[in-house]
């Protein structure tokens, strides 16, 4: 289970619970949220490969350097160059498709702070992850791209392991719901 601490103090635990095929094969991911161990919200039906692609794309950013090294701290270094962006947004849905029950999303921020012993500022990059449970109420954890990266990587790991070792980055499944193995 991966888990963040918010800056209410909070703490955030999202659980990957396996989606079935209509012969009881796990092939995809939903995530179950709890608030001090107590049930948030259900988020996100089958965003595995989403979540697998986010940690590639972190990882990869934090070695490159990102967009001609703009970003010399790794810490600062995203998949996405561009300003204040959005890197997930899961919602539950219902059959019907309303929306409602749960939200946790990561969106990008760029953050000045003034250097007094150099006299300039400087831009920091940092990962908003925000939850909202069925009652509308909020909680925020604000992560580098390494917190980000091993929160992640946790949560692919957990539901790979979930999925009976199915590896997440395959899409689409192979034989899913044709009662063939894989």
């Amino acid at each position: 289970m991966g888990g963040l601490r918010c800056v209410d103090g909070s703490y955030l635990s999202v659980t990957p619970i396996a989606c079935r095929d209509s012969v009881g094969r796990p092939y995809e991911i939903t995530l179950e949220l709890h608030r001090d161990g107590r049930p948030y919200g259900s988020v996100g039906e089958r965003c595995g490969w989403l979540l697998a692609r986010l940690a590639r794309g972190v990882d990869q950013a934090r070695r490159d350097g990102g967009a001609a090294g703009r970003w010399a701290d790794p810490d600062d270094r995203f998949p996405d160059e561009a300003p204040d962006s959005e890197l997930f947004s899961f919602r539950y849905r219902t059959r019907s498709g309303l929306v409602g029950g749960g939200e946790l999303r990561c969106q990008l921020r760029t953050i000045p702070r003034w250097q007094p012993v150099t006299g300039e500022w400087r831009l920091t990059r940092r990962a908003y992850v925000e939850a909202w449970g069925a009652t509308g109420v909020g909680m925020r954890a604000v992560l580098t791209s390494a917190e980000l990266s091993g929160f992640v990587r946790g949560l692919v790991e957990e539901a790979e392991g979930c999925l009976e070792g199915r590896d997440l980055a395959r899409n689409p499944v192979q034989g899913a719901g044709t009662g063939e193995s894989r």
